[in-house]
């Protein structure tokens, strides 16, 4: 009997864990450093004007244009999606058709496609942990939102609006 309350428990977090990865896979969210802008912004709201988080982009602050020039593209004018993928990586494909409608949809922004395999001195930099890893770059070059998996469209048009593109 104690082995099927085992074989119970051992389903229950089962299902737990595959929904829990089912609503975190692919969603955008903030980097670390633009999540510490807003929520500074937020708590100091009456000491004045704040610049907007997306200005504070990735940790380091870095801009991460010249690698993009570096693969032979160009970066967007308003904003840069960047996917780090991997050749055997069947969600990769989904989610270069997904970001490069977004990018021809929205005026200013481009897609850019890079190797992971090929870089993995800039995966490990930039704590690329699995692929497709989307990173959406303000008009600087500089990270302001990160999806770990395949984002969805709708989300990823909604995001580039509300931080890259406002």
């Amino acid at each position: 009997m104690t082995g099927i309350y085992a074989l119970l428990a051992v389903l229950a977090v089962t299902a737990a864990l595959a929904v829990w990865h089912r609503r975190t896979d692919g969603r955008l969210r903030q980097t670390k450093a633009v999540a510490k802008v807003a929520r500074n912004a937020a708590n100091h709201a009456e000491a004045g004007p704040v610049a907007h988080p997306a200005a504070h982009g990735h940790d380091a602050r870095e801009d991460l244009r010249p690698l993009i020039e570096a693969t032979g593209n160009q970066a967007g004018e308003r904003a840069t999606l960047l996917q780090f993928s991997s050749a055997f990586c069947a969600p990769c494909r989904a989610t270069k058709r997904v970001l490069g409608d977004v990018a021809e949809l929205t005026p200013g922004v481009a897609h850019v496609e890079v190797d992971a395999e090929s870089n993995l001195d800039l995966v490990r930099r930039l704590s690329i942990l699995k692929t497709p890893t989307t990173l959406v770059l303000d008009g600087h070059g500089r990270e302001v939102l990160r999806a770990a998996g395949q984002p969805r469209k709708a989300e990823v048009l909604s995001a580039l609006g509300e931080a890259v593109l406002s």
